[in-house]
């Protein structure tokens, strides 16, 4: 996907420092999507992610040029949930606790996984503690691939716009910030955390319905990313 498509993008960054010019290389790479300068199109979720229990911290503005860039839009539609699952693999620590989560993941990166470092940015959603375990429980075969689905939309924790080139941190200009109150935002973090572990464990994790897909028959069917059964 051209950036031309989204021009000017308003973007926000939450961090306990003001960050007037985001460094390219410099991060922790186990994040979601790797290394990256990773951000939000929403201000009050900057604000969340920018505080810790007792502390103050920043949603940092900037407006980002687009034209040019090469964005892969994991919510398009020719991606489903695996391929978001399948970089998550590739970056982030999982607990393989069984002969099945190990199987699982080779398979996973095998079939589904994406070119992701050819792009200056992604967007997908952010794989917070509660999501990254519901990621976990569909690896180990806990739950069904459209159970991990709604439960990715459980407390509305949006998406991430993620930086990863140097042509991308250079097209990157700040704007400002905003402060936010820990005894404001940090409430509203842990409260939309508890409300997404909430409607998992009463709505998504013990509903199985007739016809659901486990990993162990995506497996064994050999299931590719083509197949309308993973839409």
């Amino acid at each position: 996907m051209k950036g031309g498509i989204y021009m000017i993008k308003k973007l926000y960054h939450g961090s306990s420092n003001i960050i007037e010019k985001p460094v390219f290389g410099y991060g922790k790479k186990y994040n979601d999507y790797g290394l990256g300068f990773y951000c939000t199109d929403s201000i009050e979720m900057a604000k969340e992610w920018g505080v810790s229990l007792n502390q103050d911290g920043y949603a940092n503005c900037y407006e980002l040029d687009c034209t040019g860039l090469t964005i892969l839009d994991l919510n398009d539609s020719k991606y489903c949930i695996l391929h978001w699952l399948a970089v998550l693999l590739k970056n982030r620590e999982f607990d393989s606790t069984s002969a099945l989560a190990a199987e699982a993941k080779e398979y996973l990166l095998k079939n589904f996984s994406v070119n992701y470092e050819e792009y200056d940015a992604i967007i997908g959603y952010r794989a917070d503690d509660s999501y990254f375990s519901f990621a976990q429980d569909f690896v180990n075969g806990t739950i069904s691939f459209r159970q991990l689905n709604n439960a990715m939309h459980l407390g509305k924790l949006g998406q991430q716009f993620v930086l990863k080139s140097k042509n991308a941190f250079d097209s990157i200009k700040f704007k400002g910030y905003e402060t936010a109150e820990y005894d404001i935002w940090y409430q509203k973090k842990m409260l939309r955390d508890k409300t997404a572990r909430r409607e998992y464990f009463d709505v998504e994790r013990n509903k199985r319905q007739r016809g659901d897909i486990y990993i162990m028959q995506i497996m064994d069917e050999e299931m590719k990313a083509d197949d309308l059964r993973l839409r």
